[in-house]
């Protein structure tokens, strides 16, 4: 019998056998969503197909956070990683948040991190995205 050690954050963070993201993509138009949907925002389709998200991708929009809510360690960069053609919102980690270290248009790859462990040990893991 096994123990499971490790659970996504969130359901669209695939762990094994490599971390990866699934997108719901609307049969209709192609339009892709994270998360569970009942109609697309684009075409109004209700049909969808799980497809992989790329794991490397390109910064095409960042902000460094520096005040967030109590309980938040700031500072820490927000972006917006093109994957593809896949827009995901992600925080850039594994990199100091400035920007000599954070550009637009910077290669970034899919990583996970720890975010909390339960009484049991359960890992909870979130993903990012650390400089390719």
């Amino acid at each position: 019998m096994s123990t499971v050690t490790r659970i996504p954050f969130v359901d669209y963070l695939v762990l094994e056998p490599e971390p990866h993201l699934i997108a719901h993509e609307c049969t209709g138009c192609g339009a892709r969503f994270f998360d569970r949907r009942n109609a697309c925002a684009g075409c109004f389709g209700t049909e969808f197909t799980s497809v992989d998200i790329a794991t490397e991708g390109e910064v095409r929009a960042f902000s460094i956070v520096t005040f967030a809510a109590p309980g938040v360690a700031v500072p820490f960069v927000a972006a917006v990683v093109d994957c593809d053609g896949t827009s995901v919102r992600a925080n850039i980690i594994n990199c100091p948040p400035d920007p000599e270290h954070v550009s637009l248009g910077m290669r970034v790859r899919l990583a996970t991190t720890v975010v909390g462990t339960d009484s049991a040990g359960v890992e909870a893991i979130n993903y990012g995205f650390e400089p390719a």
